[in-house]
């Protein structure tokens, strides 16, 4: 134990085991949690525009999924993306248009998930019966996906906030259909083929269960703050159920992954406020088989990347996960 607090004064290299790269922690730097400030209120232009994902709105793109209470009005629904980075249905064919020139068609599909039609709500505000409801439809366009010949991974995203890249507030996240496996869940795949201790989730959430870094649990899932935390009050979440494919876990435990994810921002927004953030759900490309396991990570937006971590690769911490899962314990009996 003493190690331990003497270690977290330290600037140290932490090694993150799903990526193979090293982030460094430098805690003398930190800033108190309540100097970083809540993201600033969003100013989308004009203030009469009209919200083009609330109810009603005058241009509502025909939904790929829709979900409507018992009056036909819809609860949340999946619309295609107007301006989509992935489109078409060709597979990658890749190009060389010179001796350093690779291209190919950014074929796939690009959508956008309306969790609510309430303008105003925010993820860490829903009933577990939505939450319920969100994953379901998740996993649901998950399937729908890998149905799609030519889509070989999707990635689910929530942006939330402008500072976290988001140019709606209206409460929706993305999801994208790519026509190749990003190098990031390839990057994961190979950590998790080295691991020697089985799999690396599970072995975590074993090793991390009621210790410093962790920050709330459920049946079904575990958050921490990992010990190679990139960015200040980084989150990981991870299923307690070992399953490749995000498509392969139950109702009860899809939903218990969910909750998990909700109570998580609840935490951020008692000790942050309403900051930006950014979520993503990492699950085994839906054609391949081997070691891996499901997950999500959510990145407050607290700091800026700079010249040192462009040029380098590895991420400067100024907050260690150590203190940032105390600080995010000490609010769970205030948001249960």
């Amino acid at each position: 134990m003493v190690l331990l607090v003497s270690l977290a004064r330290v600037s140290q290299l932490r090694l993150n085991l799903l990526t193979g790269r090293w982030v460094t922690v430098v805690p003398d730097r930190a800033k108190r949690s309540s100097d970083f400030a809540p993201r600033a209120v969003q100013v989308e232009g004009d203030p009469e525009r009209e919200c083009p994902l609330c109810p009603g709105a005058s241009r509502n793109e025909t939904p790929l999924q829709v979900l409507s209470d018992s009056a036909g009005r819809w609860r949340m629904r999946v619309v295609p993306n107007r301006y989509p980075a992935f489109e078409g249905d060709e597979s990658l064919a890749v190009r060389n248009l010179g001796p350093v020139h690779v291209m190919a068609e950014a074929s796939g599909t690009h959508e956008v998930f309306v969790f609510s039609p309430e303008h105003g709500t925010r993820l860490d505000q829903f009933t577990d019966e939505v939450i319920a409801d969100l994953m379901s439809t998740l996993r649901d366009r998950f399937v729908a996906h890998a149905a799609t010949p030519n889509i070989r991974y999707t990635q689910a995203i929530v942006n939330h906030g402008r500072e976290a890249g988001a140019s709606l507030s209206h409460p929706h996240g993305q999801l994208l259909g790519l026509p190749f496996v990003p190098g990031e869940i390839l990057e994961e795949e190979r950590a998790f083929e080295r691991f020697k201790g089985g799999c690396i989730v599970c072995t975590t959430t074993e090793a991390e269960d009621k210790g410093e870094r962790h920050v709330l649990d459920n049946e079904h899932a575990l958050v921490i703050c990992p010990f190679w935390s990139s960015s200040p009050f980084e989150l990981l979440i991870m299923p307690k159920a070992h399953h490749q494919h995000l498509v392969d876990t139950p109702d009860a435990a899809l939903t218990g992954v969910g909750i998990a994810i909700r109570d998580a921002l609840a935490h951020l927004v008692g000790v942050l406020g309403d900051i930006a953030f950014n979520l993503v759900f990492h699950t085994a490309p839906s054609h391949h088989s081997g070691v891996y396991h499901w997950h999500a990570h959510l990145w407050p937006k607290l700091t800026t990347t700079a010249g040192f971590e462009r040029g380098t690769g590895v991420m400067i911490n100024i907050v260690s996960p150590e203190s940032a899962a105390a600080e995010l314990r000490s609010v769970s009996s205030v948001v249960g």
